[in-house]
C-alpha cells in the first residue's frame, strides 16, 4: 500500500513521498542570531549598511530552513525586505527567524530584524524580510522534499496563508503567469 502522493521534478525524476514525512511545528525551526555592529560594518554615517544587513538577514533565514528541513539548503529568493529603521555602530542586533510555510523542495523564511542600543536599552524594529529556502540533498545536490510544516496558533496560519500570496506573485514574476506551480 502507498502513502501519500509522489512528487515529480519539472524533469520528471521523483522526489519522494512527503506523506510519509513526520511534520514539524513552527517552534522547531525559530532562530534567533545576535550580533553588534562595529566600524568596519557601518557607512561614513555610523549607520550599518544595507547589505550587511542583508547577509544577516540571509544567515538568519538559513538557520530556520536548516532546523526545519534538517539538510543543506541555499537561498532562492527574497521577495520581501523592508528597511524600517536605521541600526547605529555600536548598537546590538538581534535577528528572529522562522519558517512561514513549506512547498516542496521550498521554504519560505520570514526574518525580523532588531536594534538594541545597549546605553539605553531602547529597542527597534529596523527591517523584515521573506526569503525562500531550497533544501538541498547532501549527496545528489537536487532540491528534496521538505517535511509538513504543524501550524499551531493564529499567527502562524496567517503566515502560511501571507506566504501564499508572495509565492503566486513571485512566481507570477518570473514566469510571467500565475498558473505556473514551481517548486
Amino acid at each position: 500500500m502507498k502513502l501519500g502522493v509522489r512528487m515529480k521534478r519539472k524533469n520528471g525524476s521523483r522526489v519522494g513521498t512527503k506523506a510519509e514525512m513526520p511534520g514539524k511545528p513552527v517552534s522547531a525551526s525559530r532562530s534567533e542570531m545576535t550580533e553588534i555592529v562595529l566600524p568596519a560594518q557601518t557607512n561614513p554615517l555610523g549607520k550599518l549598511l544595507g547589505g550587511q544587513v542583508m547577509h544577516l538577514v540571509d544567515m538568519a533565514g538559513a538557520l530556520a530552513a536548516h532546523r526545519h528541513s534538517n539538510c543543506y539548503v541555499v537561498t532562492a529568493s527574497v521577495d520581501y525586505i523592508d528597511f524600517r529603521n536605521p541600526v547605529n555602530q555600536g548598537e546590538i542586533v538581534n535577528l528572529k527567524s522562522q519558517v512561514n510555510r513549506v512547498f516542496h523542495t521550498s521554504m519560505e523564511v520570514g526574518v525580523e530584524v532588531f536594534s538594541e542600543n545597549a546605553m539605553t536599552g531602547e529597542r527597534k524594529h529596523t527591517t523584515t524580510a521573506y526569503v525562500t529556502f531550497v533544501a538541498i540533498d547532501e549527496h545528489t545536490r537536487k532540491p528534496k522534499l521538505v517535511p509538513p510544516l504543524i501550524l499551531k496558533t493564529a499567527g502562524e496560519k496567517h503566515r502560511f496563508r501571507e506566504a501564499a500570496k508572495r509565492r503566486k506573485t513571485r512566481l507570477a514574476l518570473r514566469y510571467g503567469t500565475d498558473s505556473h506551480s514551481g517548486k
